[in-house]
């Protein structure tokens, strides 16, 4: 097994051990506290122009519009790039995103915020599912498109645009009133060690199939 991508099972666990810290942590003082006058700063800035643009986030960050948005990108691998094989990671991680998201929501029980909700949300608040969805959907997208981009320029803009909609998905959240920060902090965390276990996992895997086919 290559030693290459060991970084990404060491971030994985980190990211891990974090997010078991938040989630014993989320309901003390401090992290209430920190939780309260981010939302307090974050909502501070209510504008309609504003909301208008929080609430479209928040509306592409929603399970049918991922499920759409996977559809299309399904098809731009298979047909475009022709990454077969990288459609299985594709699925893997996004199934298994979510299915995370609704065991860890389950098991934790925590109640939406309270107060000020410019949208009504059902379920239950830690960690959130919005921004678990779109650090695994765009972080995905990032690693298989990265290849097929030849130009440092060209990468970074695209690294770029995939972080700025899983923070503003996530921001959109708060600023909405249906998530505490701690909620968005604990999903980027679980959702960051879930993502860089399955590409750890698949680069290895694809690693041991090319040197056993190469040895036949």
């Amino acid at each position: 097994m290559s030693t290459k991508y060991n970084y990404l099972i060491i971030l994985s666990v980190l990211s891990l051990t974090f997010f078991i810290f938040l989630a014993n942590t989320y309901d003390s003082n401090i992290v209430e506290k920190m939780d309260i006058q981010t939302i307090k700063y974050i909502q501070g800035l209510e504008h309609p122009n504003i909301t208008s643009v929080m609430k479209f986030f928040s509306y592409i960050g929603d399970t049918i519009r991922v499920i759409i948005i996977s559809i299309i990108i399904l098809f731009v691998l298979y047909k475009v790039f022709h990454q077969r094989v990288e459609l299985i990671l594709y699925i893997i991680v996004l199934i298994g995103s979510t299915t995370i998201n609704v065991l860890l929501k389950n098991f934790f029980h925590r109640e939406r915020p309270n107060f000020y909700r410019m949208l009504i949300e059902e379920g239950y608040s830690f960690p959130s599912g919005h921004s678990m969805a779109a650090l695994s959907l765009y972080g995905i997208i990032s690693f298989l498109l990265w290849r097929h981009i030849p130009k440092h320029s060209g990468r970074i803009l695209l690294v770029c645009i995939s972080a700025f909609f899983i923070l503003i998905i996530g921001v959109s959240r708060i600023y909405l009133g249906v998530h505490f920060p701690s909620d968005i902090m604990g999903a980027y965390l679980v959702s960051g060690s879930w993502l860089t276990f399955t590409i750890w996992g698949f680069i290895n895997v694809k690693e041991r199939i090319i040197t056993k086919y190469k040895a036949n």
